[in-house]
């Protein structure tokens, strides 16, 4: 059910508060945050240029003159500052208390970018505080999760676009520029990431670039992709055949689907993500496939395409309730070919239900 505009403003003020907690918790005074991806998840901007200062009682979001309009609209939850001439001296102003320990995101920033911060307000203790967004960014709300689900539509419906198109008369190149465009076509934003076609050997590299290679005739194709729509990311992942596929290639598609229904019959909330990998890996290990699966199986997905909670060997924290990851296990053979089969799924105390609706199966086409 679409949420009400009240609902979200609750939704939005709910996070500020929710931050404002941590800070209380970590016992800092305030927080500086530039990453744009937490500043879209924290007060609902999508501007190019923005910078938020959190305090235990007030938070300031930092723009430019492009953006006074975009900012009255999209923000409801924290000031919204028009600071030409930078944050930085708007802050140098003296207008915000920037007094005590003042946290910042030491893993979404440079070197010379704190320097900077450190030269121009020699006041200021800056404490280094790496991913301190994850966890409130787990666990999804419904207005998310109606997102992701419509991003997940979309690609489903281009991936039936793109099935007839696929022949040995088209390169990878060009089924990714089709993907691309219907994308856009269906509603999405943009790609959530570069699409992945790549046919025959070239499927055995898990992050393989499309090539101006034609389609190779009774092999395999493995293709990845992805969209944004309304900031929120889906990440699917099919293998199709093209002509007539080898008894090899079938035993193998088989092995790694059974792998991937595994994975889903097995996840829930509460599991952490090492003991998830653990069992579809122990299941390809004693396929004799195991040496041929060397990524992990999964990892979250909201406003970003790959987020917390990973899904991984040295993943030890528990998945909460509501979050959303992906489940990919694959087996990629040097030089003959790779399978991969993926879907994204929202993780409950009692399972794992998929988002995606596309076929499993193996189609030949």
């Amino acid at each position: 059910m679409q949420e009400t505009s009240e609902t979200l403003l609750m939704a939005d003020q709910a996070r500020i508060h929710a931050l404002q907690n941590e800070l209380q918790a970590a016992g800092l005074d305030a927080f500086f945050i530039t990453n744009l991806t937490e500043i879209r998840w924290l007060t609902g901007f999508s501007g190019s240029n923005a910078s938020v200062l959190v305090r235990k009682d007030l938070a300031w979001l930092f723009t430019d003159f492009r953006y006074q309009e975009q900012v009255k609209s999209e923000v409801k939850n924290a000031i919204p500052i028009i600071a030409n001439d930078g944050f930085i001296t708007e802050l140098k102003s003296g207008k915000y208390r920037l007094d005590g320990q003042v946290g910042f995101q030491s893993d979404k920033i440079t070197v010379s970018f704190l320097e900077k911060l450190k030269s121009d307000l020699p006041d200021v203790d800056f404490v280094p505080k790496p991913a301190f967004f994850e966890n409130l960014m787990m666990v999804k709300t419904p207005d998310e999760i109606e997102k992701m689900q419509k991003a997940v539509e979309i690609s489903d419906k281009v991936f039936e676009k793109i099935l007839p198109l696929i022949s040995p008369d088209v390169t990878e190149l060009d089924i990714a520029a089709e993907i691309s465009y219907w994308n856009k076509k269906f509603g999405a934003e943009k790609d959530s990431f570069d699409p992945i076609v790549a046919s025959g050997p070239r499927g055995a590299m898990p992050h393989a670039k499309p090539s101006n290679q034609k389609l190779l005739p009774n092999q395999l194709i493995v293709i990845d992709m992805g969209c944004y729509y309304q900031g929120y990311a889906s990440d699917q992942t099919r293998t199709v055949g093209l002509g007539k596929i080898s008894s090899e290639a079938k035993k193998i598609y088989n092995l790694v689907l059974q792998a991937h229904l595994l994975g889903i019959e097995s996840a829930k909330a509460g599991m952490s993500g090492k003991i998830l990998d653990e069992i579809v890996r122990n299941f390809l290990t004693k396929t004799g496939y195991g040496s041929y699966f060397g990524h992990s199986l999964g990892h979250g997905v909201g406003l970003e395409v790959h987020e917390q909670p990973h899904v991984s060997r040295r993943s030890v924290a528990p998945m909460p309730a509501g979050s959303v990851i992906t489940i990919e296990p694959g087996i990629y053979l040097p030089e003959q070919f790779g399978v991969r089969i993926e879907d994204m799924v929202l993780l409950s105390e009692s399972g794992a239900t998929p988002f995606q609706k596309s076929a499993k199966q193996l189609i030949e086409v």
